[in-house]
């Protein structure tokens, strides 16, 4: 790809591509921005998917939005939430375009003569080979010109949203000893509520499982006790 601020050459064909992490302690706020924002841009989510699981949310996706507001697209998508890494990168697919259009523009003319000569039906039998070859060809030209049309006409964003309770650089490197040991303490206590809170959750999940194996583990302890009894009485 071309380096950023590089002048495009005249007709050139470029496919543009980014990746996005963004991150939100409102999530569901951010994530409405961000819906509102591909909608605003002309675009749409090709791949849409948010997870609900454990303590945090999530959401991933594949966006696509026109060429010429992709630049746009990845400066707002920053702002509707924290942007913790953005990658981005053009691709120059001139040369390859412009070969597929003129073997396929070739591969038309072939099929005229072909076709003008195919008078009879044996003159058909004998070109069926060539025809075919080269209907098949067109074919696979046209399918490739119109990839590349997608995909010049419309940047690919891959956008990732995590909910979280903090956001990445929010916390400052404590001077003293006291401030470190404070952070710590804090940090601690933070990762040790999430931590509750996930076990909670499993827990909530998996209630039947957990009570039919403590059913299970009870009448095992009121048999053991039971047949302890009867080996006492019967020693007695």
């Amino acid at each position: 790809g071309l380096p950023q601020g590089v002048a495009l050459p005249e007709n050139a064909k470029m496919i543009y591509t980014a990746t996005l992490e963004l991150e939100s302690k409102e999530f569901d706020s951010a994530v409405q921005a961000l819906d509102q924002l591909v909608e605003e841009m002309g675009g749409w989510f090709e791949v849409r998917r948010v997870n609900q699981g454990g303590s945090s949310r999530s959401l991933t996706g594949t966006v696509r939005v026109p060429a010429e507001r992709f630049a746009a697209f990845l400066d707002r998508a920053g702002e509707s939430a924290h942007l913790v890494s953005r990658e981005d990168a053009r691709d120059d697919v001139s040369e390859a375009y412009y070969d597929s259009e003129a073997r396929l523009a070739t591969a038309r003319t072939k099929l005229e003569p072909l076709l003008a000569q195919a008078a009879a039906m044996e003159d058909i039998i004998a070109l069926e080979s060539a025809l075919s070859d080269t209907e098949l060809e067109i074919e696979y030209l046209t399918g490739s010109l119109r990839r590349y049309d997608s995909l010049i006409g419309y940047s690919t964003v891959t956008v990732s949203l995590w909910e979280v309770y903090r956001l990445s650089g929010d916390e400052e490197v404590p001077a003293t000893f006291g401030q470190r040991l404070a952070a710590a303490l804090g940090t601690g206590l933070q990762r040790g509520v999430e931590g509750l809170e996930d076990f909670l959750i499993a827990v909530a999940r998996n209630w039947v499982a957990l009570v039919f194996w403590a059913a299970v583990l009870l009448l095992a302890v009121l048999l053991l006790r039971r047949r302890r009894r009867r080996r006492k009485a019967a020693a007695g």
